[in-house]
């Protein structure tokens, strides 16, 4: 007797695309995509503009160097990375009008009124190539924690709540009392370890 090969029955395939296409819409919603927001930095223009003449006078820039070795030079003095963020903040809040630091100008700012501002300084950093990367965001953060403990300590003299506790209006008076201007340079050997 010989034997009937069986046949297999099929399989019934034709929502398999549906479901794939349902199931991939379904990621697609429900994951959440991470996106980088860098930072916030004025990079320096490039070599062929080197006939545009920057209009930025020399009291208005703060100049920090970060050696290969991690040393601080700010406003020539070598400082610690802890002083950093204090420095900073003497510098663009310039309280007594000093002629070595930023000039002051009169600003009309919409929820603040007249106001002297300082709002043409720059903060310059300039890394060595062998700059260590702790070191560069170690400088970062000090630079940007200035501008924020600036920016805290107007909102609370003038609204009474710190800058991030206000409305959209209110912190776009506090940024353009405080704008945060720092400048990145073409990285250097500045001497250190090479």
């Amino acid at each position: 007797m010989a034997r009937k090969k069986r046949k297999v029955p099929s399989l019934n395939a034709s929502s398999t695309a549906d479901i794939s296409f349902i199931l991939l819409i379904f990621f697609l919603v429900t994951t959440s995509m991470d996106t980088d927001a860098g930072l916030a930095r004025r990079l320096p223009p490039p070599p062929e503009d080197e006939q545009a003449e920057m209009d930025v006078k020399e009291r208005n820039v703060l100049n920090v160097k970060v050696n290969a070795a991690g040393q601080i030079m700010c406003g020539g003095d070598f400082i610690e990375i802890d002083q950093l963020c204090d420095k900073a903040k003497e510098f663009v809040k310039n309280d007594a009008n000093s002629p070595n630091l930023p000039e002051k100008h009169l600003k009309n700012i919409p929820l603040l009124g007249q106001c002297a501002v300082t709002d043409k300084h720059v903060i310059s950093v300039q890394t060595d190539r062998g700059t260590p990367y702790n070191v560069y965001f170690q400088v970062q953060n000090e630079l940007v924690r200035a501008y924020n403990e600036l920016r805290d300590e107007l909102s609370k003299a003038k609204f009474g709540r710190v800058y991030a506790a206000l409305d959209e209006d209110h912190q776009v008076a506090v940024r353009e009392y405080y704008p945060q201007k720092i400048s990145e340079a073409e990285p250097k050997n500045y001497g250190g370890n090479k």
